[in-house]
């Protein structure tokens, strides 16, 4: 799991506005104004039926300041994605 879902900067951060890109999902912000350092994104290929699947994760990132729950509260009542 993405562990932008529980940092501060989530809704500022150029990284998880990258992954929002790659999974095609509405940005939580359209301007993000924070560059995190050194930011840790995995990338996980598999074959589904007849097309190929990637996920993009943000697993490490030296600008991290945990909040828990910080996405949930600005998409409340969505479901968080994995």
């Amino acid at each position: 799991m993405c562990i932008c879902v529980n940092c501060l900067y989530v809704d500022r951060c150029h990284a998880y506005f990258a992954v929002e890109e790659q999974h095609q999902q509405p940005h939580l912000n359209e301007n993000p104004d924070f560059e995190p350092l050194q930011p840790s994104i995995n990338v996980n290929i598999r074959t589904k039926d007849n097309y190929i699947e990637t996920e993009w994760d943000v697993v490490g990132c030296e600008s991290f300041i945990e909040e828990i729950g910080k996405w949930a509260k600005l998409r409340p009542g969505e479901a968080i994605p994995t």
